[in-house]
């Protein structure tokens, strides 16, 4: 790799370990502070994935682009913001970055206090179905993805480095977040899973509905917003 590519890309892998720790290690917090109402653990979910994700996404933009997530990667490809090269790269320390994350706080913190696998990895609800969850996952990163354009790319975004991102999160998570574990983000949703080497049935709703979500923000965004394929960065 080019010593561009790997600064990139080593900033893609530490910026995605940082948020899933985070998002991912709220869960046991929760669990370990005895918090057993839904509505309060909710809540601190979408805090700590929200400040969490634009935190990191602020520590990181100005090397990588503050990508942090597979389907936000592919749908800055599909609007020529990202260089084909830098893909696949991204994608991998994307993953790796989620699931080294998990795997810390399976070293870090004692099974006693709790289980990072299971409460770090987003879940189905019993009455929501593949396609249903898939649906939801679609309308979310949709949410997710026109916060990335409209905060971090544009060129008149207005400079609040990566928390308008984060409040995206932050609101999707109060909308989802009791119907698919919102993550919005294959790194997010596969970390846990990465870790463990299980895969629940459904394991593909993460993927699915947030790289449809990609293809659909990403080629709105530029052909819509933007004003047509003039620009080609690959």
């Amino acid at each position: 790799m080019q010593s561009g590519l790997t600064r990139r890309v080593v900033a893609e892998l530490l910026g995605t370990f940082a948020f899933v720790l985070v998002g991912a290690g709220s869960a046991i917090g929760v669990q370990a502070l005895g918090v057993s109402d839904p509505a309060s653990s909710l809540a601190v979910a979408a805090l700590a994935n929200g400040l969490g994700l634009g935190v990191a996404i602020t520590a990181t933009m100005a090397v990588s682009g503050g990508s942090l997530n597979p389907a936000v990667t592919l749908a800055l490809f599909v609007a020529r913001k990202l260089p084909v090269r830098d893909v696949v790269p991204y994608i991998v320390a994307e993953l790796a970055g989620g699931a080294l994350a998990v795997l810390a706080l399976v070293v870090g913190i004692p099974t006693s206090v709790g289980n990072a696998v299971r409460w770090g990895a987003p879940g189905l609800a019993p009455e929501i179905g593949v396609s249903q969850g898939i649906f939801i996952e679609f309308l979310m990163t949709v949410v997710l993805i026109f916060a990335v354009f409209g905060t971090a790319v544009s060129r008149d975004a207005p400079k609040v480095g990566g928390f308008g991102i984060g409040i995206a999160v932050l609101v999707d998570v109060l909308f989802g977040g009791a119907f698919t574990g919102a993550a919005m983000n294959p790194a997010r949703a596969m970390g846990p899973m990465l870790a463990a080497l299980k895969f629940p049935s459904y394991w593909y709703v993460y993927w699915v509905g947030p790289l449809l979500a990609s293809l659909v923000a990403g080629g709105f965004y530029r052909y819509f917003l933007e004003g047509g394929p003039d620009e080609d960065t690959r």
